[in-house]
Formats: structure tokens, C-alpha cells, sequence
């Protein structure tokens, strides 16, 4: 590794909730400190997720009463932005240890995700994904009291450097999804350092092995299911606004990276009669409409992520209808956050100039992370749903991407 942290910042393993915020702005000043040699180095964010354990964020979305902090949803996706600002990949997995953290919740039983909860909050777990439904090379053969499961799941983010995973295999007589939480150091698991993506370069997103891997009945998220119910539909918004929420804060990254280069460094084209950049029409322009669109992308963010607060409230009296509504909200939010940090990400050159391509700067990361994630679920198949909820009011049907 390229990079090392300060000591860890001085407080409680449980701080308390009215710093969460404190907290995280501390450790985003940190993890930019070293975001631009460690984009380049690739590889895992080890002393930055050490640095997540030590700080007790991991507990955010936890109860109190089960050891964390009991934040709000909306609260955890402000720290993902706030993150994303700096460090995409960061924002990613943290963002992630959350989501792992509700499938356990929505899929689970309370004698299956509270001790999960507890031993989460008393050790700073990190939790992995190796959910990946549509990858069905890894199967499950039922055993007396157990399955094994045997195969590959890619796109594995934050497996690496993880003390649990969320896993998935197709049942290997009926093909139905299996969903179970297990140990990352559990005999036949094996972690491939594969990652080197163009962008998200410290996601850990690489291959995970299984080799008749052991999973017992109990660690099966079968009550109610994955999917089975409005509440427990959920969980895939709230994996998408976790990543629109990652779209928006490396948009809003961009723009003051840009900013800050175009009024400290960046000059007037010869051709202007403008005294600096900052009084130049064309540069003033782009700005305008990189203020409007990151204005209406929070705008979006921020209501899906109160509607997102009270449907968790509503618990297993939620709707499918609200469901339904939520999940339209959520899914303008992550349209919009694509295409104008697209454009943000795209256009900041046009408003620093040639000099802002110097390789040391790395302004293309920004754009880089954001095309790598948002390839992940097409922005046209987004728009179709929201095309059927305009003209015919059908809400998107739940799916692990919508």
C-alpha cells in the first residue's frame, strides 16, 4: 500500500450519535489526503477501512439497542456522499456495509439478525458482498441440516479485508436463490485480488470462489425471503439510492475540484477580453449549468431519501403501492445523478483547461468511477420504467435492480 493514516481519531468505538457527521467529515479530509496515489495504486483501501472500523460508522443503520448507532437512512447516505466527494470507492463499500447490513434485516428473522446486529456492533464488522443474482455460476446441493455451496460469484464488492459476506447460490434441484450470511473465513472461500477496473479502482469488486463451502440451515435468509414481501422489497432501493447517492457525491466532487481549479489556476483564453476565468461568459455558462443540474439531482436525492425513511418506518405494514411510489422516486433520482455526472465529470475540462489533464491530477477519476458503476444498471431501462409509471401508473415491479 501507497498510504498510511494518522493514528485513529480519538473517541469511543460507539461515539455518539450527534458526531456522526464530525466524524465523517474527518475522515473524508483523511481519505483525500491519499485518494489520487491510491486511484492509481488500485488494490484494497486497507488502513481506510480500518480506519471506518476504528471510527464506529460501520454501526450507523444498527439499533441502539443492538450496540450501533440507529441513524437514519437519509443520515448514512449523506456520509456515502460525503465520502463520494473525495474517495468513490470508499463511499462504495461503505455505502455497501449498510446494504449488507439491511439484507440481513429484510430477509431474515429477528433470532437471525440481531445477534448478526450485535456482533457487528461489539467488533466492527465489515461486511461483503457476494450477492450477485445475476451471476448463477455458483450452486447450492442440499445436505441433511446444511447446503454446499460450489461455483464463483464476480462483481464481489468490499469482500476483501471483510469479516461476513452475504452470499447467493441457485438451489441446485430447483434453481431457486438462496441468500445466506457467512463467515468470509470460512473453510472453502476463496477471495481473488482480480479487480483492476478503469474506475471504482478500491471497490474490491474481484471474483470469490466457493469450494464446497458448508452453509448451514440457520445462516439461510429464509424468513420471509429475499423479496417476499413490500418491506422486504426494499432492499434493492435501497441499493440503488446508495449508489445514486455515490453518482451524486462524485459529481459534486468533480464540480469543486473543477472549481477550485478554474479560480486558482486555470487562465483566460486568449481570444476573451475577460480579466480572469471567473469573469469569462462561456466559463460562468458551464457553471450555470452544472449548479442547476446538481441542484435538481439533490433535490431528488433528498425526497427519495425521506420517502426511503418512512417506508423503513412503516416495518411490515408497507404497501405495495408505496413501495411502488418509492421506488419511482428513487429511480428519477438515479436517471438524473447519471446523466448530468456524466456531464459534470465530462465537461470540467471544458471550464480548466489543457493544463487540468496533467496525469498528477487525475480530474479523470471522477469521470472514470462514475461510467464504471453506472454501467452496472443501464440508465434506458430506468427510463422505460419511469416511462410506464407516466403514461400507464405501473410502478416498477420489484427486482434485485429495481
Amino acid at each position: 500500500m501507497l498510504n498510511t493514516l494518522a493514528p485513529p481519531i480519538a473517541g469511543r468505538a460507539r461515539p455518539r450519535h450527534d458526531d456522526i457527521f464530525a466524524i465523517a467529515d474527518e475522515l473524508a479530509q483523511r481519505f483525500a489526503a491519499t485518494a489520487v496515489a491510491r486511484d492509481q495504486a488500485g488494490g484494497t483501501p486497507k488502513a481506510e477501512r480500518d480506519a471506518l472500523r476504528r471510527s464506529g460508522l460501520l454501526t450507523l443503520a444498527i439499533p441502539r439497542e443492538f450496540g450501533g448507532l440507529g441513524a437514519s437512512w437519509s443520515e448514512m447516505l449523506t456520509i456515502v456522499r460525503r465520502f463520494a466527494r473525495v474517495d468513490a470507492s470508499i463511499a462504495h463499500v461503505f455505502g455497501f456495509q449498510h446494504l449488507m447490513l439491511a439484507t440481513v434485516r429484510l430477509f431474515a428473522g429477528p433470532a437471525q439478525w440481531q445477534p448478526w446486529f450485535e456482533h457487528t456492533a461489539r467488533r466492527q464488522w465489515f461486511w461483503g458482498n457476494a450477492l450477485n443474482p445475476l451471476d448463477p455460476r455458483t450452486q447450492a446441493r442440499p445436505r441433511p441440516g446444511h447446503y454446499l455451496f460450489a461455483g464463483q460469484k464476480r462483481f464481489c464488492s468490499g469482500a476483501l479485508d471483510s469479516e461476513m459476506l452475504i452470499v447467493s447460490a441457485r438451489h441446485a434441484d430447483d434453481q431457486r436463490l438462496l441468500i445466506a450470511a457467512v463467515p468470509t473465513a470460512r473453510s472453502g472461500i476463496t477471495l481473488l485480488d482480480d479487480w483492476d477496473s478503469i474506475g471504482q479502482r478500491q471497490t474490491d469488486s474481484g471474483t470469490v470462489q466457493f469450494e464446497q463451502v458448508r452453509v448451514e440451515n440457520s445462516e439461510i435468509l429464509a424468513d420471509p425471503g429475499p423479496l417476499t414481501t413490500p418491506f422486504s422489497c426494499l432492499r434493492p432501493l435501497i441499493a440503488q439510492l446508495t449508489l445514486t447517492c455515490v453518482y451524486l457525491g462524485i459529481a459534486e466532487g468533480a464540480f469543486d475540484e473543477a472549481r477550485h481549479f478554474s479560480l486558482h489556476e486555470a487562465r483566460p483564453w486568449h481570444r476573451s477580453a475577460a480579466a480572469t476565468v471567473g469573469e469569462d461568459p462561456y466559463v460562468l455558462n458551464h457553471y450555470g449549468e452544472f449548479w442547476l443540474g446538481l441542484e435538481s439531482v439533490r433535490a431528488l436525492v433528498e425526497r427519495a431519501a425521506r420517502m426511503l425513511d418512512d417506508a423503513w418506518a412503516c416495518g411490515d405494514a408497507l404497501t405495495a403501492d408505496e413501495r411502488g411510489r418509492l421506488a419511482v422516486s428513487i429511480a428519477s433520482a438515479k436517471v438524473a445523478a447519471t446523466r448530468i455526472g456524466l456531464d459534470v465529470c465530462t465537461r470540467l475540462f471544458e471550464v480548466t483547461g489543457a493544463r487540468a489533464t496533467h496525469a498528477a491530477l487525475r480530474l479523470d477519476r471522477h469521470w472514470r468511477n462514475l461510467r464504471t458503476q453506472t454501467l452496472h444498471d443501464p440508465v434506458d431501462y430506468k427510463l422505460r420504467e419511469l416511462g410506464d409509471w407516466a403514461l400507464n401508473q405501473q410502478p416498477p415491479a420489484p427486482s434485485f435492480y429495481s
